[in-house]
């Protein structure tokens, strides 16, 4: 899988995208109505448990607009926050500060509510499987939403189409051969993993033995889950994806697969509640 990298040079790139969004082209018209020469405290606290992240993101937008104001995270980064803690304090002109805070905020909620979601999947699992996120990812925030995945203890599944093959059923209903899109996966190989995508056994009998990597079963009921794994499990790594909830994710588990893909702890994480008070 490629590398996901977040330097600091990358979370001020970042920061910056989303405040032009927020300021161009005439700026906060509405916190330059306050005198300029007031400082503020303000204290981060959230409002519901959770895991927090994205620290970097609010202290690198506020540094942003003025490098004089001082964010002073109270939590670390990927810990577990309750209610009313308070998460970080911000310190400096006032007026900058609420310029910032939306911006700021949107970062720490969405992070934090990823990091969150996941928390709750790994959590039900028990550490009998792995659970990792998808592709289904806000176009050009995926490295920090699957940041936001690793925080809440999942793992990262491909970063985009170049890290490895992965035969879906639309690959297999444009080709009409499974075998021969395989073989030819196979053959182009140059070290990438090669994943099989399944919804039924008989397609598994045909593909048995082939030098793959691993087998996704899509959307299988738990019974034919578990027999699906018993039949492949000492060939090949086995994956479980499609309508996983937190209601019914302990009997996917139970099967004895080896990781489960949830597309939703990227594509419907509900932020996490958090506000600046002065």
């Amino acid at each position: 899988m490629s590398k996901i990298t977040l330097s600091k040079n990358f979370i001020k790139d970042v920061c910056r995208l989303a405040l032009n969004e927020d300021l161009y082209p005439s700026g906060d018209i509405t916190s330059s109505l306050l005198k300029n020469n007031i400082k503020k405290k303000i204290k981060l606290i959230s409002n519901q448990k959770g895991i927090i992240g994205g620290l970097e993101f609010a202290k690198q937008t506020f540094k942003l607009i003025d490098k004089n104001i001082k964010f002073v995270p109270k939590k670390k980064e990927g810990s577990s926050i309750k209610k009313g803690h308070i998460i970080a304090t911000v310190e400096g002109n006032v007026k900058n500060i609420l310029t910032g805070e939306r911006t700021a905020l949107n970062f720490l909620s969405h992070i934090s509510g990823v990091a969150t979601i996941t928390n709750q999947f790994v959590k039900k699992v028990k550490k009998k499987c792995k659970i990792c996120c998808t592709r289904k990812t806000i176009p050009n925030f995926r490295v920090v939403q699957k940041y936001g995945v690793k925080l809440g203890g999942g793992i990262n599944h491909r970063f985009n189409l170049s890290d490895e093959y992965l035969i879906k059923d639309n690959h297999i209903e444009a080709n009409q051969n499974l075998v021969s899109i395989i073989k030819k996966a196979i053959k182009n190989k140059k070290g990438k993993k090669i994943t099989i995508e399944i919804d039924n056994l008989n397609q598994l009998k045909q593909i048995i033995g082939l030098r793959f990597d691993r087998i996704l079963f899509d959307n299988m009921k738990p019974k034919l889950l578990r027999k699906g794994i018993k039949l492949s499990k000492k060939l090949y790594e086995t994956e479980a994806s499609g309508g996983i909830t937190l209601k019914n994710i302990k009997k996917v588990a139970a099967t004895g697969v080896d990781r489960i893909s949830v597309g939703a702890i990227t594509h419907s994480s509900v932020a996490l509640d958090l506000k600046l008070e002065i």
